[in-house]
């Protein structure tokens, strides 16, 4: 579909943003982006109409955040930068719309972030958060931080995983300007529960269900894989790493059979050859999981910060 059919707008004067600059503000922005962009909007029947949801998109590209929560069919709140808060041509802005600022350098400030999100979902809202926490530079998917899995646990909400493609081409990294009359494609993904993977209050699950969304979003957007956190010392083309084998996510030697159409038959069958990536039932494999480069978790940048959303 080129675009939602329907688009609600959800009142709520005691969490941030001004209802009335987000109601208007918002129906404006959407009404430009299908205009002047060729927007196409996919798998937008995964995200639900009612009840909390986590949008966790890639991300590449300041616009990101114009194109998939226009993309969605109700309103959304988002983490965004505390630096945001720094400049007068957003301070005010952004947080009218919805923005929760946050503190990258980990700590109170952070947390204090996703309680005021956890507000949101216990709401029966829709929040919006880059697993990956930046953009990133290289062009590639970086490994996610647990902020977006430790929500869905804490308030019993859905993760949809989202993919982009073409907002890089409309705004790079680092202009301001976006250009009109170019491409951009937003898809939706199942919604996902980190009950899946196993006891949510244990946090190897946590981090096991991270790496699926991730993978997820791999799909979605088509784009690399790369085990490593994102940071400002990514760059396109980085000379490979040591590739290593994709561990399972479940029980190990134990994975869901595929039909010939890709969907599951729910299984679980013993496997002899070199384990790969293994979902709960209901979801497909990625399409080729020997493919996907993955980087050691302790490589030179990519340390994690306190924080990890």
């Amino acid at each position: 579909m080129s675009k939602p059919d329907h688009f609600r707008f959800e009142p709520a004067p005691d969490l941030p943003g001004s209802d009335r600059v987000s109601k208007y503000g918002l129906a404006t922005v959407r009404s430009l982006i299908f205009r002047l962009w060729d927007v196409t909007v996919e798998g937008i029947e995964n995200v639900p109409l009612d009840g909390p949801g986590i949008i966790t998109p890639n991300h590449l590209s300041f616009c990101d955040s114009v194109f998939v929560p226009c993309a969605l069919p109700r309103r959304s709140w988002a983490i965004g930068k505390g630096e945001y808060m720094d400049s007068w041509k957003t301070k005010h802005l952004f947080p009218a719309f919805g923005m929760i600022p946050v503190d990258r350098s980990g700590g109170d400030a952070a947390q204090a972030a996703l309680d005021t999100a956890a507000r949101v979902l216990d709401a029966g809202l829709l929040f919006m958060i880059y697993p990956e926490g930046t953009r990133s530079r290289s062009g590639n998917l970086h490994k996610g931080r647990t902020g977006a899995a430790r929500l869905a646990a804490r308030c019993d909400a859905p993760v949809i995983p989202v993919g982009h493609q073409g907002t890089v081409d409309v705004q790079p990294p680092d202009t301001f300007t976006m250009k009109p009359g170019k491409s951009v494609t937003v898809r939706f993904g199942a919604p996902m529960r980190p009950s899946e993977f196993g006891d949510p209050g244990d946090p190897r699950v946590l981090r096991r269900f991270t790496d699926a969304v991730m993978f997820e979003i791999a799909q979605l957007s088509g784009q690399r894989y790369v085990d490593q956190y994102a940071s400002r010392d990514d760059v396109p083309d980085a000379p490979a790493r040591q590739v290593i084998t994709v561990p399972p996510l479940r029980t190990a030697g134990v994975e869901s059979t595929t039909n010939g159409s890709g969907a599951t038959d729910g299984v679980p069958v013993k496997k002899a050859s070199a384990p790969k990536i293994s979902v709960p039932p209901g979801r497909s494999q990625p399409k080729d999981p020997s493919s996907i480069d993955v980087r050691p978790e302790k490589a030179a940048s990519g340390k994690p910060s306190s924080a990890d959303n």
